[in-house]
């Protein structure tokens, strides 16, 4: 039986986010889905018990900039994604919270509810995990 997103680890919002990304067509939408999934992804590694070390975290940010870079992504969904990846750069998990909750206004003129809904999902998560 083939693993599920569930059953491998993965938080509800990015497993919506790549639920909704599977059901969305070709496009300007899917890329700006596919965006916000990488950047909830690499967002959440700084929550982990044991976060990967700097160095690996730095090349997977490099990473994710560079793809996103690829993307055809709406103007709104590009000027938030930069600015996450400036505050990404910062590498502490307080800032989490505050990248995710930047994106939710911009996924939802971007992407539609369900992304906005998946990464505000997420930003809850967040402060719960720095808070907490």
């Amino acid at each position: 039986m083939p693993e599920t997103s569930l059953q491998a680890g993965w938080d509800p919002a990015a497993t919506a986010l790549l639920e909704l990304l599977a059901r969305t067509a070709r496009g300007p939408r899917r890329e700006g889905v596919f965006a916000l999934w990488l950047t909830v992804r690499v967002t959440q590694d700084l929550l982990l018990e044991a976060p990967p070390p700097e160095r690996v975290y730095r090349r997977r940010l490099a990473a994710l900039e560079k793809r996103l870079s690829s993307l055809t992504v709406p103007p709104p969904l590009r000027r938030a994604l930069a600015a996450a990846i400036l505050q990404l750069r910062e590498a502490r998990p307080a800032t989490a919270p505050g990248v995710l909750s930047l994106l939710v206004a911009p996924a939802r003129d971007s992407a539609g509810p369900e992304a906005a809904e998946a990464v505000a999902l997420a930003a809850r998560a967040a402060r719960q995990a720095v808070s907490g």
